[in-house]
């Protein structure tokens, strides 16, 4: 009996030894995951920490820039042209493909009151000797907004006259070419250097003043006082006689815009020796109406020109005008057709007046990314037709 007592009490010992091995180990194992847990949090803490310090840096520069409205802007646009024109009275054909503009805009906010815009633009993609193109500082000028109803720029910007002068973006019109009336008689696009105030008088009642450089047209050659070869462009530009630009347009009515300028320069000579002074006044005034897919647009422009050299070249009255009317039929498509007629030469005793026909169609394939094609006809003082091919851009 004693004996059996013994073995139990051995047997007892050894299973509570064997238990209590177990239950040590299972101690350490449990203890091991602890450890691990604590370090997975420790490094959890750690990373919290960092991002949180990391989201508040982010937010201090969020708040600097929130505060300094300051912004940088890039932007461009460009177009390709294919022209294939017979002169129907020298039976020369004109085929050619260029790309006519490559644009590139940078802009900078400094605050919400003060910005900075320039435009540089190189044209007919190569320039240098022999060369067609040009590179050319188009814009570059600081605009500060005094309050809500004063806004005023100084430095290189676009003269505020007629529809496409300070809107001339492929994918904003129709028409692979821009229209001659603007471009020969404005003559867009046209940018000078100086000052100007922009006034909102009321909503959609706007006024802008400018004082800038002016035309230096040339006395001698077939160029003689043309108002397009009169651009000086900025580049050293004769300053003897500066020009003064007002313009008032109205947009308070939905769908239309109605504008008029006013361009006086007592010499657009600008002195040369040898000639009358050739004071000039420019008078221009357009319309725009829109409703639903349909816009008509309409330009009237002319210049007088004071001088006996100007009145002895019929040049002393240049003028045109055209009308655009235009249907789009959804986001993609649209057709337009419009008639144009100037004359350079409009005081001559000779009918030197040259009208122009375009019919044609353009494409989006995105808002901003258009394909065009378009019928010219021109007759009047020349005879010619054909068709332009173009695809334009702007970003």
């Amino acid at each position: 009996m004693m004996m059996k007592k013994t073995l139990l009490a051995t047997a007892l010992v050894g299973l509570f030894a064997s238990q209590s091995a177990i239950a040590s180990d299972e101690t350490k194992e449990l203890r091991k995951i602890i450890e691990q847990q604590q370090k997975v949090l420790q490094d959890l803490e750690r990373r919290l920490e960092a991002t949180e310090n990391r989201v508040e840096k982010t937010a201090d520069v969020v708040e600097e820039v929130a505060e300094s409205k300051s912004a940088t802007t890039i932007g461009g646009y460009g177009e390709l042209h294919y022209n294939n024109i017979t002169n129907n009275d020298s039976g020369e054909d004109k085929k050619a493909i260029d790309f006519h503009r490559f644009v590139l805009f940078f802009g900078h906010e400094f605050t919400e009151s003060t910005r900075f815009f320039s435009e540089l633009e190189v044209e007919h993609a190569l320039s240098g000797n022999d060369k067609p193109g040009e590179v050319e500082l188009e814009q570059a000028y600081i605009e500060h907004d005094f309050n809500e109803m004063f806004t005023g720029k100084a430095g290189l910007f676009l003269v505020p006259v007629g529809i496409i002068n300070e809107t001339h973006e492929p994918p904003t019109f129709y028409g692979v070419e821009r229209n001659p009336v603007e471009k020969n008689i404005l003559p867009a696009t046209w940018w000078e250097a100086g000052a100007a105030l922009n006034v909102k008088a009321a909503p959609g009642l706007a006024f802008d003043g400018a004082v800038t450089s002016g035309l230096e047209v040339a006395t001698e050659g077939s160029k003689a006082y043309n108002i397009r070869s009169g651009r000086q462009k900025v580049a050293k530009a004769n300053a003897s006689d500066l020009a003064y630009t007002a313009r008032v347009k109205y947009t308070a009515v939905p769908g239309l815009e109605l504008a008029a300028t006013a361009q006086y320069q007592s010499d657009i000579t600008q002195g040369a020796a040898g000639v009358d002074t050739a004071s000039a006044t420019m008078l221009t005034a357009h319309a725009i109406y829109s409703i639903k897919g349909f816009t008509v647009k309409a330009l009237y422009a002319q210049w007088d020109i004071d001088g006996v050299e100007a009145e002895a070249l019929g040049r002393d009255d240049q003028s045109g005008w055209y009308i655009e009317p235009s249907y789009r039929f959804n986001d993609s498509f649209g057709l337009f057709a419009r008639y144009n007629r100037y004359d350079n030469e409009a005081g001559s005793a000779e009918d030197t007046e040259i009208t122009q026909t375009n019919v044609g169609v353009n494409y989006w394939l995105h808002e901003n990314v258009v394909f065009k094609a378009d019928y010219e006809k021109v007759g009047g003082a020349k005879d010619a037709d054909g068709f332009n091919l173009g695809v334009g851009y702007q970003f």
